[in-house]
């Protein structure tokens, strides 16, 4: 695996503060940390390798040196509280349309945060609020040739997907200026926008049979559409409505 041309992205990037790291803990970590300190909107933290990757709901990313896109953005937004699942909604457009712009391939975004090639997970998103900031992570397996056994049935890379080695500069060069756009739309434009936006895109908005894994059992039913906060409704059998506020979507 050749190391990521760092350099490179940065000339493309001018005026943006990016930090680079060949072995961290966690992006996450350290880009609330340079909040904290006060660093601008946009401040990007890049790693080859994370060995605390952080994924949704506590669980872990497999962050294989050199094979992926593992990244924090510091985004420092006009926004409520509250506007937290619709953030989360933009970045998912934005990985979307930047793997799509870099690679050619077709990505599907599932509720809320994954980013899907042919039903298997390529992408991951993990947004934040930490003192008023937002900080969006984002995990991307690009040119990783397989996976451990326990994930092998559940992910892919843009790699395995497409047939070739994909470059990693040009991803990153199109995924930050995507995110600035997809969350200025959501300031500009407002929630709706966003939802718009998301039920186009998405497979699982709108329409899809799935089940997904509640705390106190799986529900079953049809997705139908995102209420105005950007949770999934799931309409059942008997015609009963619940709103999904978190949990595990999957194909039924």
């Amino acid at each position: 695996m050749t190391s990521l041309n760092i350099n490179a992205v940065r000339r493309q990037l001018r005026g943006r503060r990016i930090e680079f790291f060949e072995t961290i803990t966690s992006t996450m970590h350290e880009a609330t940390a340079l909040a904290a300190a006060g660093c601008p909107s946009g401040t990007t933290v890049v790693a080859e390798e994370q060995t605390a990757g952080m994924g949704r709901a506590g669980h872990s990313w497999h962050s294989e040196p050199g094979a992926g896109l593992y990244l924090s953005v510091v985004l420092r937004l006009s926004l409520s509280a509250d506007s937290l699942p619709i953030v989360t909604l933009a970045i998912g457009l934005a990985a979307a349309e930047a793997i799509a712009r870099a690679t050619d391939l077709a990505p599907d975004i599932r509720w809320p945060n994954d980013i899907m090639l042919g039903g298997q997970k390529t992408a991951g998103i993990l947004v934040q609020l930490v003192d008023s900031t937002v900080i969006a992570g984002v995990g991307i397996n690009v040119n990783h040739p397989a996976f451990p056994p326990e994930i092998a049935d559940l992910a892919t890379s843009l790699r395995l997907a497409s047939g070739r080695a994909q470059s990693r500069e040009d991803l990153l060069i199109d995924l930050l200026p995507a995110i600035d756009s997809f969350c200025r739309m959501l300031v500009e434009g407002g929630r709706q926008t966003i939802l718009d936006q998301f039920t186009r895109r998405s497979s699982y908005a709108q329409g899809k049979r799935v089940h997904v894994d509640q705390p106190d059992g799986v529900l079953t039913g049809i997705t139908a559409g995102l209420d105005p906060a950007g949770f999934l409704k799931l309409r059942a059998d008997d015609g009963t409505e619940s709103l999904i506020i978190a949990g595990g979507v999957r194909p039924a």
